[in-house]
């Protein structure tokens, strides 16, 4: 034989004993960081494909303190029946600062193995996927899923609950405007999002309102805003309402200034944790589904270190690290499509 042709053999063994190192048979999964409507749905889709490929589940639940606790239960399909429609997750959240620490990385590796976990599914934002990172680097093949109503992960356009929040949240501020019209009042209502503002931006065009408030909107002066209030209210304007995104600025603050400045009585309502509750709509059930088959698809075909997100209506998956590294910021066509709207 050829030096080439021994090489070649040589390198379709190696590659085919990765392969076979890469097998999975075992999938954890667990859920990390804030809780997001649609994720019963992806646990269930993880749960119902890997059953389906004859792999066992196992539920780690509270999140990666519970996978160093050893709170670990088997899943088989009734496990996940009755849930696609419920809120919150089943396997609990949780969140663990000291999962940043190597040799707590190094103990939740050891308990995968010595549980027979191979393949790990996790479900969460950016910090969740760190987490997930870590793991593979310790050999567990892990794929990381974007569950956060924030919307704020770079490398996909949607993530599991977010479709829910906006819609919870836009029911919410129909009702605050029926008595803002009523009382003739200024309503600031202030939406989750963290330094994020896409439930904000949605909201504001949904809602009608008369000034969303992000960090690619606001400045932090009010003058402006306050000089719009005036202008409208001599127009024969009845109510004002203002979206602000959380952390963008103080609602209550600026309610007593706005009030100050124009006489016209101002109120700030902040929603909370509301958004983070409720069934998940339709689209969250579906496209939670979707993400736990593909999760476990992954899995199936010997990837690990990945993480999947949907891009142009289609799902694509990233080197997590790589992911990490992206960017994202509002669409600007929508920032000035929100302002057009209230003029």
């Amino acid at each position: 034989m050829s030096l080439v042709g021994l090489w070649t053999e040589l390198h379709l063994n190696k590659l085919e004993v990765v392969k076979m190192a890469k097998e999975v048979n075992t999938i954890g999964i667990l859920t990390s960081g804030g809780d997001a409507p649609g994720m019963n749905a992806c646990i269930r889709g993880v749960v119902r494909t890997a059953l389906s490929a004859g792999k066992k589940v196992k539920g780690i639940r509270r999140g990666y303190a519970g996978l160093i606790d050893e709170d670990i239960i088997d899943m088989n399909s009734r496990s996940v029946s009755d849930i696609i429609q419920r809120g919150g997750t089943v396997l609990y959240t949780a969140r663990c600062p000291e999962f940043k620490n190597s040799e707590v990385q190094d103990k939740a590796a050891e308990i995968c193995k010595k549980h027979g976990i191979d393949g790990m599914v996790v479900i969460g934002g950016d910090g969740s996927f760190q987490g997930a990172g870590r793991l593979a680097e310790r050999g567990i093949n892990t794929i990381a899923l974007p569950g956060t109503i924030d919307n704020d992960i770079a490398c996909t356009e949607y993530t599991i609950g977010f479709d829910t929040a906006v819609n919870t949240a836009m029911e919410c501020i129909d009702k605050v405007r029926d008595t803002s019209t009523s009382h003739e009042r200024c309503n600031i209502i202030e939406v989750m999002g963290r330094g994020a503002g896409y439930i904000a931006l949605w909201c504001g065009i949904a809602n009608g309102s008369e000034e969303i408030l992000t960090s690619e909107t606001y400045d932090g002066k009010l003058d402006a805003i306050i000089e719009r209030i005036k202008e409208l209210r001599a127009k024969g304007k009845k109510h004002y309402i203002i979206i602000n995104a959380e952390s963008v600025g103080n609602s209550s603050e600026m309610a007593k200034l706005i009030e100050m400045a124009t006489g016209m009585e101002t109120r700030a309502t902040v929603l909370g944790h509301i958004q983070r509750g409720g069934g998940p709509s339709a689209t969250d059930r579906v496209y939670a589904s979707m993400f736990g088959a593909k999760a476990v698809d992954l899995l199936l075909e010997g990837k690990t270190n990945r993480v999947v997100g949907m891009k142009g209506g289609q799902f694509v998956d990233y080197d997590i690290a790589e992911a990490l590294k992206m960017t994202k910021s509002a669409d600007p066509w929508m920032i000035e499509l929100g302002r057009r709207l209230v003029r």
